[in-house]
């Protein structure tokens, strides 16, 4: 069985003490630092700021990416290859030229990132498999935390899965991710985990509890 990675979504972080939340995540072994940015155009609502993502660089030497939920993110990438984002992704739909933009993320050696909403198909998206090192599935419209998991997004989550095989990227998922679908979704091939309030935050745990039965189960 594939390592599971868990990606807290630092969004749900208490930001009252985010440098501290930082610290406990990375000593509680979460893989990758996962920053929403959004620019409420795109998406109904504004996500993290660049203080933020600065911050949270600082703090871990673990990986950091960043899920560009804005129009031309374009515009935006080098900004955030700058400030030291491992991994950059995009939605396909809100840039004019995905793929130029994916080619300027690979050259300047970060890994690229797809994310798809549930509402866009697998066929918009193709010929874009051979430029992707991750490609990330909505399992909730994005903007907000504490939404309810779509059910018809199995269907294309297998589909992703499977071209996975051919393709070599890394399948994730993001969007009321509970302990019960880490379990699920990991048994269809799934490998990344963004988490959130129905898995990981506001809990009785601890962080480090709480990862070592999702990465165990």
């Amino acid at each position: 069985m594939m390592e599971k990675l868990i990606c807290p979504s630092m969004m749900c972080a208490d930001f009252s003490n985010l440098k501290k939340e930082v610290e406990l995540l990375d000593s509680a072994g979460v893989d990758v630092f996962h920053m929403d940015i959004m620019d409420g155009n795109f998406v109904p609502n504004f996500g993290m700021g660049l203080q933020d993502f600065e911050l949270v660089r600082k703090t871990t030497e673990k990986q950091v990416d960043v899920h560009l939920m804005i129009q031309n993110p374009d515009k935006y990438v080098e900004k955030f290859i700058d400030l030291g984002a491992d991994i950059i992704y995009i939605h396909p739909e809100a840039d004019i030229q995905p793929a130029r933009t994916l080619d300027i993320i690979r050259q300047k050696g970060k890994k690229t990132g797809i994310a798809i909403n549930p509402g866009t198909s697998l066929e918009m998206v193709t010929e874009l498999l051979t430029l992707v090192d991750y490609f990330m599935v909505m399992t909730v419209n994005p903007g907000f935390a504490g939404q309810k998991y779509l059910e018809y997004v199995n269907e294309k989550i297998i589909k992703i899965v499977e071209l996975s095989k051919v393709y070599d990227y890394k399948v994730m998922v993001d969007g009321a991710i509970s302990p019960e679908k880490v379990s699920e979704l990991s048994a269809f091939g799934v490998e990344g985990f963004v988490l959130g309030t129905s898995a990981l935050f506001g809990k009785k745990q601890t962080y480090k509890e709480i990862v070592k039965q999702l990465k165990n189960n």
